[in-house]
């Protein structure tokens, strides 16, 4: 029996946790806490609610009440549905499944409950998560816009829960009044009010800057969008026309009516001029003007455009803007207009003032704007957003006073009237309404900057940070705020309003946020459980990103918030990223930063651990924001110096690896998902500490133990039908969790044994594991299996076939018979899987063998999906269809090592279905199959 372990350190319902996690970062889900701020690689919320559960229940291995395997098996099953159930969508309408969670939670705590800790709360979906769960929570952050993010989050909601607005105009609504304002129905009636009021205010004094549109018979029109692109002098003396530089000439192709720009070159004056007209598609070769790679091209001369001399030009502050199209409601919806000099001058003529003049970075992480002559940020708005954003701010600020002024209207201006449990009474309550409000701002501060898309299969703004950078922009949409669709003031106040609503409030008084820098933190509790997504080594500068919101958010809320905004910009030297730009360019520096930040953060928390509990910390293989036309590539257990330096850290500080899970967080609706064998988005690692005695090991008894012990835990990771390309992520947690027992692992010459060390071998292990299950099967399918390692599904002489045969005592006619083997002219080559008959029963062939099983499973699968896979399993039979999957594997193994992504898609992907294939299949077997054909 293994003795201590948790749920997580055993078995976790993997698929569940991936569906559910996918599903919550999908846009357009509804109301959800995410919409009251941007935050980069933002943990999914099923993710945390699945690890905060599963770090606390006991797996049913512990509990001695569970002694045979099938006990414990069915108490799994237990345990597994409710973490299934927490997996629901829209789970704040479902309190009952976090009532029965809790009481879970309560059971294995023995009442005695943790106080979670979060210190790199983020965006923070885990505090907002262990306070679901019923735990007291601490969460912290070095960054002052998660501290923000965070505590809008967790602690503004339960401290105003179930109280009524300030605003007259509500209260005036005695129906509602006596309905009850239930959670923080009352709180969002003020933001959406006193937005409204700002909104109203905000317009009487820009609306000369956003003028209509004439449209067709001499209506008017609002403009929802205005279409600009940046311009360069051409570099071309005989030329020296303004270029516009432009992606794509593609205005709309919705619905397949393709609209476009036509450029039309006046040469009339000394110098041709470029304007454009709108017409019907299609593209055409000239897309645009520019490209990823090559730079511009002159559409007035053809001449190139280097890019070179476009950073030079926006160095000297010679890059201008052109206004090429606008696009305006309509009455048959949008309607796309020519530019308009009066709509140009609307927007270009506005002075906002010499304030707001912080410095972006020199250089930082996934920056690159500072080198076309970006480098403030009001930089990256124009004259009519930096307006809009600036009045908005001026007007958020007022609102203050509003409140409190209606609150005295009301009767509600003491501290001891009922407005809020605690605080500062009125003046806390118009503080948090002007909180989320700014919240509002940074918003549409994302959506309306000058490095927004403007996206034609959609016909809609795509907002800067769709990933975590601030890439140049050539062609951009500007919004009109104040529009009645698209992205406007009041939309952004109704997402902020919606997502409040969404959080679950709770009598929790015992929930913290507070800005700290993790690495110096010294902790008093003495019972913590830790879970934390930090940093990822280099891949997001978070400081220098969240800059572009803290200059809005502390210009509304320095005097609310005087601690976290007491900087003009983000703290950066204590980040813990390891970003060369902050050391000279010295990679190891960067590195030794982060590697000792972090060992310090550990070797502090370890002292305060609750031992009850595994701390659970995160890692991201694969980013949740990719680049369009990205693609993610497989590769086996990932030695990038981020992964190893993490691993490094946690067992320097005294940690042993007590498991791994990838958990499969990707947008799967996008095509390049559903076309590459992409890597999980994160590995969460359990760890706890290790016994200060621990011995020595040398490398041949580590890897006497591994060999002991990783099989039976790969097992089990195959049994829950682990997609094939995480299967090398996920063994690093049984793993390491061999090599971090032991205190050293010293090599021959006694030098201790590097973790980068410890992964090669503890992949070369799992390729044995992968080898040695091949050796059970069947004569005809190693000989497959062997074939497609070394030809794939390309021909060979059939000499080397014969003897490959001869060797798995086999022969090629005989597999030829068999149907997997095509043999002609001398050459021999593994039929395709297209080639297999359709029709195909397995009751009517005398000769089954392993290989046919798999490539008829797959080609069903591939064929007519999980409904037909499922059917053709149920004739095969539990166990035959039990060891297709084992050799999918096996091929899919193959296919990583050779390079063959489209072969190793169709097995990865069967696999990856193969609980649901399991239960259709069991439903087609009956019942009484139920319990043997289903995964755990």
């Amino acid at each position: 029996m293994i003795e201590g372990k948790k749920l997580i350190e055993v078995a976790l319902p993997l698929d569940a946790i991936n569906d559910a996690s996918a599903y919550d970062k999908m846009p357009g889900v509804g109301a959800h806490p995410k919409g009251l701020h941007q935050w980069w690689a933002r943990l999914p919320l099923p993710t945390a609610r699945a690890i905060i559960f599963a770090s606390i229940v006991d797996d049913p291995s512990t509990n001695p009440d569970f002694k045979t395997q099938e006990a414990q098996q069915a108490e799994r099953r237990r345990l597994f549905g409710i973490v299934r159930a927490l997996m629901q969508k829209s789970a704040h309408k479902h309190p009952e499944v976090f009532n029965e969670a809790a009481t879970e939670i309560q059971k294995a705590c023995n009442g005695k409950q943790p106080t979670l800790v979060d210190p790199f709360c983020g965006g923070g979906s885990i505090p907002l998560e262990g306070q679901r769960l019923g735990l007291p929570v601490k969460a912290s952050d070095l960054n002052p816009v998660a501290v923000l993010v965070t505590t809008a989050t967790l602690e503004i909601p339960q401290r105003f829960m179930d109280k009524s607005p300030v605003n007259l105009e509500a209260r005036r609504q005695k129906d509602l009044v006596r309905g009850g304002w239930k959670g923080v129905k009352g709180l969002t009636e003020d933001v959406r009010y006193y937005g409204k009021w700002v909104n109203d205010e905000a317009w009487k004094r820009l609306k000369h800057h956003y003028p209509k549109a004439q449209i067709a018979n001499g209506r008017e029109a609002t403009v929802i969008a205005w279409l600009w692109a940046r311009t360069v002098k051409c570099p071309n003396p005989v030329c020296q026309s303004r270029v516009p530089l432009v992606r794509s000439f593609a205005l709309s192709n919705k619905r397949g009516r393709d609209t476009i720009l036509t450029p039309v070159v006046d040469r009339a004056n000394a110098h041709p001029e470029v304007a454009f007209v709108i017409t019907k598609g299609p593209l055409g070769e000239n897309a645009g003007t520019i490209t990823r790679k090559g730079g511009g091209r002159c559409i007035a001369c053809n001449s190139p455009v280097p890019f070179e001399h476009i950073r030079a030009e926006g160095r000297a502050g010679r890059v201008g803007t052109q206004l090429l199209a606008m696009v305006a409601e309509d009455i048959r919806g949008k309607a796309f207009l020519p530019s308009s000099a009066e709509h140009a001058e609307a927007a270009s003529n506005i002075h906002v003032g010499d304030g707001f003049d912080t410095k972006l970075p020199d250089r930082a992480l996934s920056f690159r704007v500072q080198q076309y002559g970006m480098t403030r940020h009001r930089d990256l708005f124009t004259p009519r957003q930096l307006a809009t954003l600036v009045t908005l701010g001026d007007l958020v600020r007022e609102v203050r006073s509003k409140v409190e002024d209606d609150a005295r209207k009301a009767g509600l201006d003491q501290d001891d009237a009922p407005l809020v449990k605690g605080g500062k009474g009125v003046v806390a309550y118009a503080d948090s309404v002007v909180t989320y409000l700014t919240l509002a701002i940074s918003r549409l501060a994302d959506y309306n900057c000058s490095l927004t898309h403007w996206v034609p299969s959609g016909e809609q703004a795509k907002p800067l940070f769709a990933r975590q950078a601030i890439p140049m922009v050539w062609d951009f949409a500007e919004s009109n705020v104040f529009a009645n669709k698209g992205i406007t003031w009041l939309n952004e106040v109704d997402i902020i309003a919606d997502a409040l609503e969404s959080i679950p409030v709770m009598n929790n008084p015992d929930s913290h946020v507070a800005q700290l820098d993790a690495a110096s933190l010294k902790w008093t509790d003495r019972v913590l459980l830790v879970s934390t997504d930090p940093p990822y080594y280099d891949n997001i500068g978070y400081a220098d990103l969240s800059d572009f919101f803290y200059v809005w958010e502390r210009r509304t809320l320095a005097d609310v918030y005087p601690d976290i905004f007491s900087t003009m910009l983000s703290p950066k030297s204590p980040e813990l990223v390891a970003s060369p730009y902050r050391f000279k360019g010295n990679k190891d520096e960067a590195r030794k930063h982060f590697e000792d930040g972090f060992r310090r953060v550990f070797t502090s928390l370890k002292q305060h651990l609750d031992p009850r509990f595994p701390m659970t910390v995160y890692y991201a293989f694969k980013q949740s924001e990719e680049d369009e036309g990205g693609s993610d590539s497989p590769s086996k257990v990932d030695l990038s110096t981020g992964w190893e330096t993490m691993l490094e850290s946690l067992l320097s500080s005294g940690f042993e690896i007590t498991g791994t899970w990838p958990v499969r967080a990707s947008q799967k609706w996008r095509v390049v998902s559903r076309g590459t064998n992409a890597l999980a988005s994160y590995v969460v690692l359990a760890c706890r500490p290790r016994d200060e005695e621990s011995p020595f090991a040398t490398r041949k008894e580590f890897v006497s133990s591994l060999r002991s012990k990783l099989p039976s835990a790969l097992m089990r990771l195959q049994q829950t039908s682990i997609a094939p390309v995480d299967l090398a992520q996920a063994s690093i947690g049984p793993g390491m969790a061999v090599f971090s027992r032991y205190s050293k692992v010293l090599e021959a010459d006694g030098t201790p044994m590097t973790v980068r060390t410890a992964l090669h071998i503890i992949n070369q292990e799992l390729e044995s594991f992968l080898r040695h299950e091949e050796g059970e099967m069947d004569p005809e399918t190693q000989f497959c299996v062997s074939w497609f390692e070394q030809y794939g599904m390309t021909q060979g002489a059939f000499g080397e076939a014969d003897v490959l045969a001869r060797a798995k005592d086999t022969s090629v006619d005989a597999i030829v018979r068999l149907g997997a083997l095509t043999s002609k002219g001398g050459k021999v080559g593994l039929k395709p899987r297209a080639e297999y008959p359709t029709s195909w029963n397995p009751t009517e062939d005398a000769r089954l063998t392993l290989w046919g099983c798999t490539q008829h499973l797959v080609k069903r699968y591939v064929e007519d999906g999980e409904a037909g896979a499922a059917e053709l399993a149920a004739r095969l039979g539990i166990g035959r269809s039990e060891d297709a999957k084992t050799l999918a594997y096996r091929l899919f193994d193959i296919c990583e090592k050779k390079g063959w992504p489209e072969e190793g898609i169709s097995y990865n992907q069967f696999v990856t279905s193969w609980s649901e294939i399991q239960k259709k299949a069991a439903g087609i077997m009956g019942t009484g199959s139920q319990k043997v054909f289903a995964v755990e």
